[in-house]
This record gives structure tokens, sequence and C-alpha cells, in this order.
């Protein structure tokens, strides 16, 4: 049942669990996640980040698979198509072409540009009936060509931006995207709690999901965040799954080279994780 994100988030936020945004990347992750969602009565966020959605042809043909797989497999539970990390202009490109949520990326930007950016496209995304993401500070590391040192985010800037109208906030307490260093400190748990304070009932969005420590997890759920994004980790179960499957010689035996049994062992390992994930945010039977 493809909805915004608007109000899994807010009933994340109201019972101190979180929503996984899971980030899709052909038809294997988009029918693992969502079949595991369905089985385990979850709500659950389906992300895409503009370069996934390029290599997939374009917004629109991500739109069009997953309202038909939405169809086809019989979802029930709440599902929300969200760009991730996106432009300006890639906004306005999965407004068109069917999402249900967006995320503007502005941190790159100065506050006030990063402001005005984002009121247009509250505005935008409101009148139609689409949730909206913004982020202030840094997430480290690189998402589709944003580099980021990973600054903490301005708990006052954090406030500015949420009394826009979004949705559900994303603000740089030290995470990280993809793997994370052995030297890492942690997340700034004392920012997280100033912005909360600034907040209020601001749903706040935890990027970089991949390899927090589980109490760090459940910590930062219990500090207002409510949405908990997750992509490297099905990439690494996905790729060391199919290597398994290669390595043994599967690929030789039989019709083993068909795509359907080749890429099998990595749908499973993606269906592992997203269940892993789901009950580690408690967002379980929540549907």
């Amino acid at each position: 049942m493809l909805v915004s994100a608007t109000e899994m988030l807010k009933k994340a936020k109201e019972g101190h669990y979180a929503v996984g945004h899971f980030n899709i990347n052909n038809l294997e992750w988009t029918k693992a996640i969502l079949q595991t969602a369905q089985e385990l009565n979850s709500p659950v966020i389906l992300g895409v980040s503009e370069g996934a959605g390029k290599y997939m042809t374009g917004f629109a043909t991500v739109a069009a698979m997953v309202k038909a797989m939405d169809k086809s497999l019989g979802i029930t539970v709440p599902v929300a198509l969200h760009l991730d990390h996106g432009s300006f202009e890639g906004c306005y490109k999965c407004i068109e072409a069917g999402f249900t949520s967006v995320m503007f990326d502005g941190s790159h930007y100065d506050i006030e540009e990063n402001v005005a950016k984002t009121k247009e496209l509250v505005s935008v995304a409101h009148h139609l009936g689409l949730s909206i993401e913004a982020e202030v500070g840094g997430i480290g590391g690189e998402e589709d060509g944003v580099v980021s040192t990973g600054e903490c985010a301005d708990p006052e800037e954090c406030k500015r931006v949420a009394d826009l109208g979004v949705d559900m906030l994303a603000a740089g307490i030290g995470n990280i995207h993809g793997k994370y260093p052995a030297n890492w400190e942690g997340l700034r748990f004392d920012v997280l709690d100033n912005i909360q304070a600034k907040t209020g009932a601001m749903p706040l969005v935890l990027h970089g999901g991949t390899g927090i420590p589980d109490d760090m997890i459940a910590k930062a759920i219990s500090l207002g965040v409510s949405k908990i994004n997750v992509n490297t980790e099905c990439q690494l179960v996905f790729a060391d799954a199919t290597r398994g499957y290669i390595e043994a010689g599967k690929d030789q035996e039989g019709k083993g080279f068909d795509p359907r049994k080749l890429l099998a062992p990595g749908f499973e390992a993606i269906k592992a994780k997203t269940k892993e994930k789901m009950e580690l945010f408690g967002s379980v039977g929540k549907a």
C-alpha cells in the first residue's frame, strides 16, 4: 500500500520505534524488502538514490515497478517510495514520476539557501500529499557525489528547518555513509539530545545505519530517531551470498547460471538482513 511516510513516522515517534528505510537497486532488492515487510507486518520506506534511479533507467521506471509490484504481491502494509539525498531538481523529477516521499539534501548549501529551497519543496510536496525530508549538518562519506566530513548539525539550524513543516529531519551526529572506520568515535548523543529538545515532535532520521552498534541504535531511537537508513549492509550480504554461490560452483551445476538461481542466495540474504533490522528497530507488527 503506497503512502507518504508522514503517518508511519508520527506513529513511530509516538511509539518509540523506528521505521527502516532500505535502499533499492533493482527488482530483487525491491521484492525482498516488500515481502519481508508484509511477512513481519511492518511499515517500510523504499529509498532510491539519484544514482540508483539513473541505473534503473529513470524515476518513472522505478515508480512503475514499485507500484506494480506492490499490487501484484498484495502488499497491505504501508510503503513509502522515497527519494534519498535528492537534489532540488531531483525532487521535482520524483514528484512528477509518482514517488510518495522525497528528501531534499540541502546540507551542502549555506543555511539560508537550504531554508529557501526546502521551504519551496515543502509547499509543493504537501500540496500533492507527499512527505518530505530535509537535512542539516553532514553525513560523513560520499553519497551520489555529495561528500561530507561528517560535521554535526547545529540544533538552532535544525529548528529553523523543522519549523518549515518538513515531515522528517536528517541531522549529522557523527554518522557516516558506507563502512565505519576502526577509529570512529561513535554517535554524538549530546548533539542528538539538543536537536530533539529544539525540534520536539519532529521525527528524526539516522543515515548511515550500517555498522552502528545495536546499543547505539536503541539509544538513538530513545532520543527521537524514527527513521533509520540501511543500504551498505544489504549490498554486503548480497555480494557475499552471490560470491559464495559462484565459488561453490553452483553456477556450473545444471542451469545454475540462470539469473533466477544465481541471484536467489542474495535475494534471501537481503530478506534476512531486512528482518534483522526491522526487529532491531522495533517496527515488527506496527503496520
